[in-house]
């Protein structure tokens, strides 16, 4: 089991700037997070689209800020806990038991949901049977490109991911590339690479196909897919691959006994502690009179969750305000002289 002061769940910029928070006033944190990279929606749905409204920071994109909070975060030993969900979380005395959907147990005094709208899932396939090949030779994201050497793969969808993994493992596999339209959303240096490697046999490509069936015993063996015009190809293939973007889910938080209104979470604005004690909510997901939806709301409802985070984790001591402009202590934490 984990023991930790605090749990935070997400690891976009609100969750990383609550993690810097906490650790700045000497508490212990790790983070959990459904996608399998840090960012949140900052690098799933604009990683370069520019930002204007961060403080003292005229202009960046979602990958630059993520970039810059994990540096901030560099003085820290943050255990970070990737693709994985909670699915459980149970009082037990004084601490929250919580688990993950890879059965992870964490042990503590402090929840953050730092969630966004809620975690992000992959759009799935539409056809019945797929579900029993999920994770084994059905994926919605890469995790270790190299169980696909010298493997015939069929990779669907038509944005930047379809066509980045299509070139990538065309290098070492025989690729199948499935779009439902005759055009790419991808960036065009891209789609022109796709086109060039089906010019030298690298990728098969498949315009205005859908999937219809995925057919096997323990694994896939062959899969149908359907032309607009009802024509049915059989395609043998040893994995398949989709990519049809995201949905944001607000999964089992909807369980937890928390005051839920529209899919955002009521807070108080002292704390931003919800209706149970020793869970906190910030950034998208909570609400309460007078919210923005802005990263900077998000930071500073952070900064005030971690001190409350303080008084469940240290009941012994007084949490005693300080500026690391001028406290030794936090100077030290941060890795800086005096």
């Amino acid at each position: 089991m984990n023991k930790t002061d605090a749990l935070i769940i997400g690891a976009g910029p609100t969750g990383l700037f609550t993690a810097h928070q906490l650790k700045l006033i000497g508490l212990n944190c790790e983070i959990v997070d459904n996608l399998d990279k840090i960012g949140g929606q900052c690098i799933e749905l604009y990683p370069d689209k520019p930002i204007y409204d961060i403080p003292a920071v005229p202009e960046c994109t979602g990958e630059e800020l993520t970039k810059n909070l994990i540096n901030q975060l560099k003085p820290f030993d943050i255990k970070f806990h990737l693709s994985e969900r909670v699915e459980e979380v149970k009082k037990e005395n004084e601490n929250w038991i919580v688990k993950t959907s890879n059965g992870k147990i964490f042990s503590t005094p402090n929840i953050v949901i730092a969630g966004g709208v809620g975690s992000f899932e992959p759009r799935k396939f539409s056809p019945k049977g797929c579900e029993k090949f999920e994770n084994k030779s059905l994926f919605y994201m890469v995790k270790d490109k190299a169980i696909f050497d010298e493997k015939i793969v069929t990779i669907f969808g038509g944005g930047d991911s379809a066509l980045d993994w299509a070139v990538e493992l065309s290098k070492n596999s025989k690729v199948n590339l499935v779009h439902r339209r005759e055009e790419f959303r991808g960036a065009q240096s891209t789609v022109d690479k796709v086109h060039e490697l089906v010019k030298v046999g690298k990728i098969n490509l498949y315009t205005k196909f859908q999937m219809v069936s995925v057919n096997g015993s323990k694994s896939i063996e062959n899969i149908e897919i359907k032309h607009d015009n009802n024509e049915i190809k059989n395609i043998k293939t040893d994995y398949v691959l989709g990519f049809f973007g995201l949905i944001m889910q607000l999964g089992p938080i909807a369980n937890w006994g928390l005051n839920i209104n529209k899919k955002t979470i009521e807070v108080d604005t002292e704390k931003f502690e919800t209706n149970q004690k020793g869970i906190y909510a910030v950034g998208d997901i909570c609400s309460y009179p007078g919210k923005l939806k802005l990263i900077l709301s998000g930071f500073h409802e952070g900064a005030l969750a971690a001190r409350a985070c303080f008084k469940l984790a240290r009941p012994n001591e007084k949490y005693r305000f300080e500026f690391t402009t001028t406290s030794s202590n936090l100077l030290k934490r941060l890795g800086k002289k005096e």
